[in-house]
């Protein structure tokens, strides 16, 4: 499968260079955020039961009522956007649940580009990063707390690359040197 499928926490910048990746190897180029609250609908996403639970729970509460149609969605990109550059949202890759991370794991398997974006190897200095970069407030620097520290995101990627300090260019030259054809 010629996929390349960028993971990643919030803000590390999975949808722009999966932007460069396309214009540089001319592969069509998909953001799962774009697509995912129509393929939700497809198996019963209720948005106003989500905002409820977001009222009354926060982020973690609403993150919990996404998890199954994160799951799907994954399964749905692949299917309808085949030979692509998936840039997935970051809770896409990220599973609490074994039963949901396993079906994941699966539907990836077979993929050999599942490229994990991290800003550093060392998880304090990612979430520091990632916090001044997208200037983030406290709620949202828990649920990248969340996206860097759950073991998901290795346990899918195949290649991993650390981004801080490097520029645009030199990250997708890596990202491309590192790819299966």
């Amino acid at each position: 499968m010629n996929d390349i499928i960028l993971i990643g926490p919030v803000g590390v910048g999975k949808t722009t260079i999966g932007k460069l990746l396309s214009k540089r190897l001319h592969i069509p180029q998909i953001s799962l955020d774009k697509k995912r609250w129509h393929i939700y609908k497809e198996i019963g996403y209720d948005k106003k039961y989500a905002k409820k639970l977001y009222k009354q729970e926060g982020f973690l509460g609403v993150y919990k009522y996404w998890k199954p149609f994160e799951a799907y969605s994954v399964k749905r990109v692949l299917e309808l956007y085949p030979n692509h550059i998936h840039d997935f949202g970051a809770g896409q890759s990220v599973y609490e649940d074994k039963i949901l991370f396993d079906d994941v794991y699966t539907l990836l398997e077979p993929y050999r580009n599942v490229i994990l974006l991290l800003p550093s190897k060392d998880k304090e200095k990612s979430l520091d990063v990632l916090f001044k970069r997208n200037l983030m407030t406290d709620n949202k620097f828990e649920y990248n707390y969340l996206f860097v520290n759950n073991p998901s995101n290795e346990k899918l990627a195949k290649i991993i690359v650390y981004t801080d300090g490097k520029s645009l260019s030199e990250i997708c030259d890596e990202i491309i040197n590192n790819i299966i054809v």
